[in-house]
């Protein structure tokens, strides 16, 4: 093999590598969606919880195999081994990347209806959301698909960036959950005359050890969105950083010392600045996860008390859904060079990408849980729901009662 064969070769197993250690530490985070669900609900739904993101994970990726991958990005997988090793199999491991990106949105739904939704009619509309929803919008913004991005760019001077998926993956989870939460309606006895009841947490330390695992395994959402080793920067790595600490800080003031605020403070802060991890400076990061952690605590609190309908178990969205919108504006004001960033950004351009992501999530969502509701119900029964999850369909509870 001679010199720039072999760098060439180096080069696709160095890359090949990177994004590698990226996909493991997110899907990682799916056992951090796991356990921040599991410390959330009653006991009696725990078990549940476990196995809807188990569950959600192999058919997202039985999905996004076989049809959402190749909506996003025109790639498919019909072609022999010889020829997926090409590049060291780097393609194959892109794939893997963004799977692991895909699943995080039934996991994220998965928390807005935990403790009443139907096993096998949620799996199935979490591979239809895999399958068709979330790939439409991801090759819409990360492929150039249809046009969207060259009429932004035409139009106001720079396309929509999202560089880790503030709006594509965490705006679009969040606006898709609160279409599902809406449309199964609260728990039983969640309600009663007009206020609402506290349904307390099953186990803080679970919760806490699912936001630290999502907080770790973040690092590699973002950083490793670079996709390739030349692409990597510290900037990603130290804005992720502030805006997790910011989102912290202010959800355990707003929040009230409130353990269930502060777990999620960090996740809303994180959530926020995927979008302009790659152009903010340091210090825009740092507000943009703190205003994050205050838009989670007062739109959590809200939704609970004001709305009986949005009976949103996790908060899923206002945390995925409304900071993944703010992190996406986020991104258009503090990657401003004015205020400290990289520039090439349009405000403009990050408000219509945002609110297209919110009204294609939104609406994509009431038309496939619609459906699924319409054909095979969506709800436990009111029984069922009393007994729990874990018992209704599981057969099993998280602990023995020996």
């Amino acid at each position: 093999m001679d010199i720039p064969s072999a760098i060439h070769t180096l080069t696709d197993s160095a890359n090949t590598l990177f994004l590698l250690i990226g996909a493991v530490m997110v899907l990682a985070m799916h056992a951090g969606f796991a356990f921040l669900e599991v410390g959330t609900v009653r006991h009696k739904n725990q078990v549940n919880a476990l196995v809807k993101i188990m569950t959600d994970f192999g058919i997202s990726a039985i999905a996004y195999f076989f049809i959402g991958y190749y909506i996003a990005y025109g790639n498919h997988f019909f072609s022999s081994a010889t020829a997926l090793t090409e590049n060291q199999g780097y393609e194959l491991v892109k794939f893997f990347f963004l799977l692991t990106f895909a699943a995080a949105i039934p996991a994220i739904v998965s928390g807005g209806i935990a403790e009443r939704a139907r096993f096998y009619p949620m799996l199935i509309a979490s591979g239809l959301v895999v399958a068709f929803l979330y790939p439409f919008f991801e090759g819409l913004i990360w492929n150039g698909n249809h046009g969207f991005q060259a009429w932004l760019e035409s139009s106001f001077g720079a396309p929509f960036h999202d560089f880790a998926g503030s709006v594509v993956v965490h705006g679009v989870g969040g606006w898709i959950a609160l279409a599902a939460v809406l449309l199964l309606g609260a728990r039983h006895g969640r309600y009663r005359h007009g206020k609402v009841v506290a349904f307390a947490p099953s186990n803080i330390p679970f919760l806490g050890l699912g936001a630290w695992i999502l907080t770790v395994g973040w690092f590699g959402f973002n950083v490793m969105s670079a996709q390739t080793l030349d692409g990597i920067s510290g900037l990603v790595a130290v804005n992720s950083l502030m805006a997790m600490v910011g989102g912290t800080i202010v959800a355990m003031v707003v929040g009230r010392k409130d353990p269930g605020f502060i777990h999620n403070g960090p996740l809303a802060g994180l959530v926020a600045v995927c979008a302009g991890s790659d152009l903010m400076h340091p210090i825009g990061a740092l507000v943009t996860g703190g205003v994050a952690g205050a838009i989670f605590v007062y739109l959590f609190e809200w939704a609970q008390n004001r709305i009986e309908q949005l009976d949103d178990v996790l908060g899923v969205w206002p945390l995925h859904g409304v900071c993944g919108l703010w992190g996406g504006v986020a991104a258009g004001i503090f990657g401003q060079a004015s205020l400290g960033g990289l520039g090439g950004v349009s405000l403009m351009s990050q408000l219509v990408g945002s609110l297209a992501g919110m009204v294609i999530a939104f609406v994509g969502g009431l038309v496939i849980y619609g459906i699924v509701r319409q054909v095979a119900g969506l709800r436990l029964s009111q029984e069922e729901e009393f007994n729990g999850a874990d018992v209704s369909i599981h057969r099993i509870g998280a602990t023995s009662m020996e």
